[in-house]
């Protein structure tokens, strides 16, 4: 008897209207979100890959010397200075970056015992890093574009 008190002339109950109206357009915009969420992310992901992984560890992508297991790093902090460890040279230096553009600077470097051939690799690597002019980011990896590309892969720990 008390569901015939809220029916309408059409037989249904007015109540279920107003109930019908905010789940369609809450259904809407839930379907909107689904359907947008990629596109958001993708530009995220697109704006990730312009900036510069400053705070992230990355090693050379090289094989190691032979009868060694060393391959140099970078540790580039939040405000771009650098801890280096080469073959057998360490050291400190500066990175300054622009945009695309990038400059290295290298500091002092302390010899650990280097055989000629890696003080020569380690030389070569540090001035290869000094005429950088470019860089550019592809998922896990960085790449330091000047006379030499040089490309490191980002730490994932």
């Amino acid at each position: 008897m008390c569901g015939a008190l809220f029916r309408s002339d059409n037989g249904r109950n007015p109540r279920d209207q107003e109930f019908r109206i905010p789940i369609m357009m809450t259904l809407r915009s839930a379907v909107l979100v689904v359907a947008l969420a990629p596109l958001a992310l993708g530009a995220a992901w697109a704006q990730g890959a312009r900036e510069f992984p400053f705070g992230a560890e990355m090693t050379l992508e090289v094989a190691p010397q032979p009868g060694s297991k060393r391959i140099p790093t970078l540790e580039i902090g939040d405000n771009g200075e650098a801890q280096l460890d080469l073959l057998c040279k360490s050291g400190r230096g500066q990175f300054s970056v622009a945009n695309d553009s990038v400059i290295f600077v290298p500091g002092a470097m302390e010899d650990r015992g280097c055989t000629p051939a890696q003080a020569q690799a380690d030389d070569a690597l540090l001035a290869a890093l000094g005429e950088a002019q470019t860089w550019k980011r592809q998922g896990d990896f960085v790449s330091f574009i000047g006379a030499t590309t040089l490309r490191f892969r980002l730490g994932t720990n």
